[in-house]
């Protein structure tokens, strides 16, 4: 098989949808480094969840390339609780942003999934071929479900339209901008407002949710950035492909880690009256890795720089 020619960002119009999140805006820091004109639009210009909206929009500036990290996005709590949203606003979010660029004639468009598309008891390392082989975790699977709609509209959009549309399914993410507000954050950003909390408070302990057991990976999100910009330019292929670290720890080793960083001496306790969700979730990175991209920010740097951003935001991270 041919490898397709390399695609050239230079001089491109790129869109980042979704670009004031944690992996939008991360895009667009790496962006900086590429010679192309940024372009995005905030939810008072487009909601993304309205169809004529995002066509109008679309179809006024004609973006060459697209970035997809918009969604409705939570841990575990936000999903148990919010399923509608979870479900519909990223069914939405995702058919109008493919339709749309299909119509504008973009030339390559990039959909960012997420490891929750594989089985909860999927073989570890989970590979790209795991998707749809076994039952979802039950408390992300409306997140799940929307997410492997937009990995096959882009499937779909490529075979009925010969699209360059495709799609990247990144582990778990962390780093400046998360949120870390204890109902709706995912596990590293609120260990370390628990932590963080927990030390100024002088508190005994910190309680975990489950028994601390489950082993999760977890990927910088400026090498995310790094790797979508990578596949970008270099990947133009129907199925999704992973990205991630290809390394994990548990729950409880996690906690351990940002307690040291965070400097909290008390003592780290499980509740397993709480759900602990998939038992591991690790990427099988080799085929990304196998087109000579690796991560570089270690998870020990990475929370550090991470709490680092958290302790200059405090207002605004905490929401105060």
């Amino acid at each position: 098989m041919t490898e397709p020619a390399a695609y050239a960002l230079d001089g491109k119009r790129v869109y980042v949808a979704g670009h004031r999140g944690m992996v939008g805006s991360a895009i667009l820091r790496r962006l900086e480094r590429e010679s192309c004109e940024v372009l995005v639009a905030g939810r008072a210009q487009v909601d993304l969840r309205r169809q004529a909206d995002v066509e109008a929009w679309m179809e006024t500036h004609r973006p060459q390339a697209v970035f997809v990290p918009a969604a409705t996005v939570g841990g575990i709590l936000a999903n148990d609780q919010r399923p509608a949203e979870f479900l519909y606003d990223n069914l939405m979010i995702e058919a109008n942003l493919i339709q749309a660029a299909w119509r504008a004639g973009v030339e390559k468009l990039l959909f960012l999934g997420s490891s929750c598309i594989y089985p909860k008891l999927a073989p570890q390392p989970m590979s790209e071929e795991a998707l749809l082989t076994g039952p979802l975790e039950p408390t992300n699977q409306w997140y799940a479900v929307a997410k492997i709609a937009g990995i096959k509209l882009c499937q779909a959009y490529r075979r009925q339209y010969g699209c360059d549309f495709i799609s990247a399914m990144p582990t778990n993410l962390y780093g400046p901008g998360d949120n870390f507000d204890l109902q709706s954050s995912h596990v590293l950003p609120a260990l370390i407002a628990k932590m963080h909390a927990a030390r100024e408070a002088g508190a005994a302990s910190v309680t975990l949710w489950g028994t601390g057991t489950p082993k999760r990976e977890f990927l910088h999100v400026d090498d995310c950035a790094d790797a979508l910009v990578h596949l970008m330019k270099t990947y133009s292929e129907e199925d999704h492909i992973n990205v991630g670290s290809g390394s994990d720890l548990s729950i409880r080793e996690l906690a351990e880690l940002v307690r040291d960083v965070v400097g909290y001496r008390g003592e780290i306790v499980t509740d397993p009256s709480k759900p602990d969700g998939t038992p591991r979730k690790l990427m099988d990175v080799s085929r990304l890795t196998a087109r000579g991209w690796k991560a570089r920010i270690s998870l020990d740097e990475g929370v550090r720089e991470v709490y680092r951003w958290y302790c200059d935001h405090l207002p605004v991270a905490s929401g105060r």
